[in-house]
């Protein structure tokens, strides 16, 4: 069990009907409902990742969740979870306001390109860096749209989204962030996680 599904639990209320977005093979999802007893779905693109949550008793349906997530309901869920793969879609802004559609929270995480060592290995190395929470080289990286925790202020900022908890994970340990220290705590952090509403 990772660390930030432990941080991401304490952000759902027991009970809860959640939508997990790129669930992968289910864990996280597991997590909640042994944990949480939350009600859970989740839509997964890779098949075989979808097998394995099936596998665990899981309501999980394949679907690209970029195209998909229009079919859901208004207000279905009170929790959509999207969890280190918002750099993966073509129009992650436009999968942020569809997750904010369908659920009354969402709950984003994302791989800090701001850390220190990404860019002291961009700065020293000269190429994309590769760490625990960015471990593709850039050849064969699903990720398209790298961005820092100030990126996603900024973008939430814009759409009049906001941020109801902001919490760094960096090396095991967890704090909270806030405007105040934002700057360093874009320098620190390897994952950012966001609790956020329209």
């Amino acid at each position: 069990m990772k660390i930030e599904d432990d941080v991401l639990a304490g952000l759902i209320d027991i009970n809860s009907r959640v939508l997990d977005v790129g669930c992968g093979d289910g864990s996280l999802l597991l997590h909640l409902k042994k944990n949480k007893r939350v009600d859970g779905r989740g839509i997964e693109i890779d098949q075989i990742k979808v097998q394995e949550s099936v596998a665990k008793g899981l309501a999980v349906i394949e679907g690209d969740a970029e195209k998909d997530l229009i079919n859901y309901p208004d207000t279905s869920f009170d929790f959509a979870i999207l969890n280190q793969s918002l750099q993966q879609f073509y129009d992650p802004r436009k999968v942020i306001n569809e997750l904010l559609r369908i659920a009354k929270n969402a709950i984003v995480t994302i791989p800090n390109f701001g850390y220190w060592k990404v860019r002291l290995s961009l700065l020293i190395g000269g190429q994309m860096p590769v760490t625990k929470t960015l471990p593709y080289t850039w050849y064969n990286t699903p990720n398209l749209h790298m961005c820092t925790i100030k990126d996603f202020y900024n973008l939430c900022a814009l759409d009049n989204i906001k941020i109801v908890k902001s919490i760094s994970v960096s090396s095991e340990k967890i704090s909270d962030i806030q405007k105040s220290n934002l700057e360093i705590k874009n320098l620190v952090s390897e994952l950012g996680i966001f609790l956020i509403q329209k």
